[in-house]
């Protein structure tokens, strides 16, 4: 795909495209359950077309840019974000981690300029996530950057993971401000989020899996204040068998549920509403678990979310829409045939939470691909991660690219368009009023904007 193609509207799909088809890297799986991702080439697959509708009309793609190499190295990209005309790219374990974290200057949305990179001092590590916020405290005023550490292989004693901080208000020369180490004998931080609080400051990290590395001496979630980034301090764990449902005996993974299966549970990523007073954590079979830290020093439990027996929980990331009312749950199943469940890649589920502690389903919103499980493509079905402004939620869909959500009316979902670059494997989109920007694993950063202009 060209780099400047006008399209009808951004997310028209092309008709000839090349899937790739993802294969879990082994670095950190337990059992079937795996959070590495890899990408390969894969078979022709043609994606049905759907012209864009609604509020997504005239947009149009404007770039698509590769990360560069670094040290010789071509990394693959994962998670992105922007703040203040700058998009921060995170990257993947492809060619040996260690890519940090890419920005790049938007000031011209149709020639992104990679002007520099962070995050990548610790060996061993790759560094998927990374959030940025305008913070004032007391320790620190400016841009701060928290980034996720995970190590490529736990037993390499030079490497530990965990959360980086920078400080990225000049971009262009990000300075390190603090570390959070997560106990060695664990991954690392998969993902986080960043959250202000009045003058004070947090970091939400998801270390999955810490919990059963450590035999339950630490935990999945960690509530880690940094109101002085150099200083970053644990303030609460959540631990799962404070829930009736959780037995005492919990190894910190497999959870002997209620419906007599044996479910795996950890913690994949976090967020917060607006204004941080509700945590959502997406604990996988244990659906997303939402924690009031109004008060961050003494979180209470208020609710999650459940799941059928017959459904895969696989909750893999949350967004709120409605001012805080309703979530959105994305399920990442990338395993559709399995003996008890129903045969599906993973969708998005939309739940009214008015009441934390009774989230009420409102839909279920299935793209055309997540049933189609006999062509025994792995990851490339499923959905991954949402992002919502106003009432358009996006979501990430690998090879199925981005796909655009009427939410309207959250208990009768509509698609409204679709982006599917060529050789589409897109791991996260972002979107605010302005752009929408999304990381394609293999092929890097593209760049959707409006188009004022009468077609």
């Amino acid at each position: 795909m060209k780099k400047n193609l006008l399209l009808k509207s951004v997310f028209i799909g092309a008709l000839g495209l090349a899937m790739i088809s993802p294969t879990a890297s082994a670095h950190d799986v337990l059992d079937d359950v795996s959070i590495e991702k890899g990408a390969e080439a894969g078979s022709l697959a043609v994606i049905p077309q759907l012209e864009g509708s609604k509020n997504v009309s005239g947009w149009n793609e404007v770039a698509a840019v590769q990360l560069k190499e670094k040290d010789g190295v071509q990394n693959n990209t994962a998670d992105v974000y922007a703040h203040k005309n700058f998009a921060y790219v995170g990257t993947h374990t492809s060619n040996g981690g260690n890519g940090g974290v890419r920005v790049f200057d938007l000031k011209d949305p149709s020639n992104p300029i990679e002007v520099s990179s962070f995050a990548d001092e610790i060996p061993g590590t790759w560094q998927e996530k990374v959030v940025v916020k305008q913070v004032n405290t007391k320790d620190f005023n400016g841009d701060l950057a928290a980034v996720s550490v995970q190590r490529l292989d736990r037993s390499n004693p030079d490497s530990v993971g965990g959360v980086l901080l920078y400080d990225v208000t000049d971009p262009y020369h990000p300075e390190k401000l603090g570390f959070w180490a997560v106990d060695q004998r664990a991954s690392g931080t998969h993902e986080l989020y960043l959250a202000k609080q009045g003058d004070r400051a947090f970091v939400l990290a998801a270390s999955n899996y810490a919990d059963y590395y450590t035999h339950g001496e630490k935990k999945d979630f960690s509530l880690v204040e940094v109101t002085d980034p150099a200083n970053p301090k644990t303030i609460y764990e959540f631990d799962p068998r404070q829930l009736d449902e959780v037995p005492d005996d919990f190894n910190g993974y497999h959870w002997n549920a209620p419906d007599g299966k044996v479910r795996p549970v950890f913690n994949h990523s976090v967020m917060t509403d607006e204004n941080a007073q509700t945590a959502f954590l997406s604990f996988w079979d244990l659906g997303t678990i939402m924690l009031d830290i109004s008060d961050p020093d003494n979180p209470e439990y208020l609710g999650r979310t459940e799941f059928a027996s017959l459904q895969q929980g696989s909750s893999h990331s949350a967004q709120v829409a409605k001012g805080g009312t309703v979530l959105i749950e994305t399920r990442e199943v990338y395993a559709p045939k399995r003996e008890g469940y129903e045969e599906s890649y993973g969708y998005t589920r939309i739940f009214d939470i008015k009441d934390r502690s009774n989230p009420k389903l409102l839909s279920n919103f299935k793209t055309d691909l997540v049933d189609n499980v006999e062509d025994g493509v792995t990851f490339a079905n499923t959905v991954h991660d949402p992002k919502v402004v106003g009432n358009t939620l996006y979501l990430s869909h690998y090879a199925g690219g981005v796909r655009a959500v009427d939410i309207s009316d959250p208990s009768t979902p509509e698609e409204i368009g679709r982006y599917v670059p060529e050789n589409s494997f897109i791991w996260g989109v972002f979107a605010n009023r302005n752009y929408i920007l999304a990381s394609d694993m293999g092929t890097g950063l593209k760049v959707i904007q409006k188009n004022n202009k009468s077609e």
